[in-house]
């Protein structure tokens, strides 16, 4: 395309080009062809820029904050477990699992629900739920804004509804609060949805990193479950945030690892063939625990009574298991870190993963408040655990470790129910430091992820917000337009019309309808051959429109044009932000020259091609597959 001047069109009447013409009432000079001053070209996109730096900084206050609630909200936890089940005061994060309140422990849970039900009511409602969920559909549907009073009321209801027996994790709470003052300060500053978003992450990803001490996975967590993007002005501030919010747990509680485990030898191949199937076993077991929290979920919905009071029923259940099982009440590390290291085995995790699910299910399905990432991983890690011990009862000769077949399924649930296989995978080892654990975790949340895909379209965070009639998309891939270069897509050959020729010898030549005259708009050249404008045929059939006048007089503002060194992604942004449906193709060199004409038509035409490209690749697989059943 570079280096050809599209002709115009022969219309009848070319007139000469006059000085000291106008067009909306400013002098004309016809000789003068547009400069990058008067024609709006699309702004070509930066990887980072001042703001992302702006947003870096505030990220890391943000961080430091939540990393603090963090801390706030885990002495909270424990003040409310030491009055509600011992009776005294004190702020130590401890297990009500060694209480002496008898039947009585069965009534501080529901107490605890009636709070949470009053305080969700005439507080507000966003305080139910598990936390994450609640983040993604502020994200999609809310553009990234949280009411402010949920940053205060969600961390006080989930430390009661924790506090006083709920079988879930502080790291749902605080992951919702972090995300919630994220987007309070978003909301405060003059910036983008988009923008908001980032520092809603931020926040979030900031309190996951305080509670685990697991920054990375934090960081791959909100790329997998927040952001719903992979871009450089995203992750440079939440990568600052988890690090920041890191440190400062460091300061606090030291480096030692949240779930202490001894050291695990490395599997063989065999091993690591178990470990694979024990993932996808996980995998299926996944699917089923989603699918009975929103079956428990929408039991409640069917009660014939207010919402308010469905958490302190829930909270039956959970005294009522919590008398018989006193491990299932409460937060539950202690549980987790004694099953990946093998303290608790056999019959005893059994019963204990399995009366956590049914305790946690009821609760969570009630719509309390609470968290999912300590019940599933203390599930996952019980039903591993027990696999594993079956395994090594049959077939000691494999190798299989029950420590980390814990590990693994403790991990693969989490990437079955959530679908955050990166997350889940770090998140295991930066909580255990086992890099013996690496390959076999690898291997078995990729299978839980794969039988999850392949059984249930939603997930346990994706679900509520998918029956609100919401698209999730959990598939990140680079914008194919953005990979596809205009002069690639543009259409090589101009129909120009010239400047100088009347509106009344223009519609004359439209209405011949000779080859050419189908277009829906044209690029207006000069003598010169230099872009002065754009005009479509609404323009030049404008009923309001003089007919004696030259083109040039129609004129009503200057070109949009675009390089063919943009991406069709800018040239498409460019179309709405200038609400044009075609562009004049120019080059940086010259950018009076028209060298291409860009059309929607032209950008669907790319599409086409990548389509025709996939299906081309499915026929043949087909092709070589038939050859191979006839051969």
């Amino acid at each position: 395309m570079e280096g050809k001047n599209p002709a115009a069109h022969s219309a009848p009447g070319q007139q000469d080009v006059a000085r000291g013409s106008t067009t909306n009432g400013l002098p004309v000079d016809a000789s003068l062809a547009p400069t990058l001053e008067d024609a709006h070209a699309p702004r070509q996109s930066a990887i980072v820029n001042l703001r992302v730096v702006i947003l870096s900084l505030v990220s890391i206050a943000l961080a430091a904050v939540a990393a603090l609630v963090a801390q706030a909200l885990t002495r909270l936890i424990g003040l409310v477990t030491n009055l509600s089940f011992y009776g005294r005061f004190s702020f130590d994060f401890t297990s009500p699992a060694y209480n002496h309140l008898g039947a009585w422990v069965i009534v501080v849970p529901v107490i605890g629900g009636v709070i949470v039900g009053l305080m969700a009511r005439y507080g507000s409602a966003a305080i139910r739920g598990h936390g994450i969920p609640e983040a993604m559909e502020q994200i999609l549907l809310g553009g990234s804004r949280i009411p402010p009073r949920v940053t205060l009321l969600k961390p006080v209801s989930a430390a009661i509804a924790i506090g006083m027996g709920g079988p879930f994790g502080a790291e749902g709470p605080i992951i919702a609060t972090g995300g919630a003052l994220g987007s309070l300060v978003g909301q405060l500053m003059k910036i983008t949805a988009d923008e908001r978003k980032t520092l809603l992450s931020a926040g979030a990803a900031a309190g996951m990193a305080a509670t685990f001490g697991s920054p990375i996975s934090a960081v791959l967590l909100a790329v997998e479950l927040l952001l719903f993007e992979y871009r450089t002005r995203s992750i440079i501030p939440v990568a600052l945030a988890c690090a920041t919010a890191a440190g400062i747990r460091i300061a606090f509680v030291g480096t030692t690892p949240i779930f202490a485990m001894p050291a695990v030898p490395h599997p063989d191949g065999l091993a690591l063939v178990m470990y694979l199937i024990l993932g996808a076993i996980v995998g299926v077991a996944s699917v089923y625990v989603t699918r009975a929290v929103y079956a428990v979920e929408d039991a409640f919905d069917h009660l014939p009574i207010h919402w308010m009071w469905w958490p302190a029923i829930g909270a039956i259940a959970v005294g009522v298991i919590g008398y018989f099982s006193p491990h299932t009440l409460g937060v539950g590390y202690d549980n987790i870190e004694n099953i990946i290291s093998g303290s608790i085995a056999g019959r005893a995790v059994f019963f204990l993963f399995v009366l956590k699910f049914i305790s946690w299910a009821i609760s969570l399905g009630s719509g309390t408040s609470g968290g999912t990432l300590a019940p599933l991983f203390t599930i996952g890690g019980g039903l591993g655990s027990v696999l594993g011990a079956a395994v090594i009862a049959a077939f000691p000769h494999i190798g299989m470790d029950v420590r980390l077949a814990a590990l693994v399924g403790m991990a693969a649930m989490f990437a079955g129910a959530s679908r955050a296989l990166l997350a889940s995978v770090v998140f295991a080892f930066e909580t255990t430091r086992q890099p013996a654990g690496l390959l076999p975790l690898l291997g078995g949340c990729t299978c839980a992820y794969l039988i999850s895909a392949l059984m249930m379209r939603t997930t346990i965070m994706t679900e509520k917000i998918a029956r609100r009639g919401a698209r999730v998309v959990v598939d990140y891939t680079v914008d194919y337009l953005d990979q596809v270069l205009v002069k690639d897509a543009a259409s090589r050959k101009v129909v120009a019309l010239r400047a100088d020729d009347t509106v009344e010898s223009v519609r004359s030549w439209l209405e011949s309808r000779v080859e050419g005259t189908g277009h829906q708009g044209f690029p207006v050249l000069d003598k010169q051959g230099d872009l002065v404008g754009v005009l479509t045929r609404r323009d030049l059939f404008d009923p309001n429109a003089p007919t004696s006048v030259p083109l040039r007089d129609v004129l009503k503002r200057p070109p949009a044009i675009v390089y063919q060194d943009n991406s069709v992604r800018e040239a498409a942004d460019h179309m709405v932000s200038e609400d044009v449906g075609r562009l004049p193709v120019v080059t940086r060199d010259a950018p009076a020259k028209v060298v291409g004409w860009l059309t929607r038509s032209d950008m669907l035409s790319a599409h086409k091609r990548r389509l025709d490209a996939e299906r081309n690749a499915e026929q043949a697989i087909e092709i070589r597959l038939i050859r191979l059943e006839r051969a």
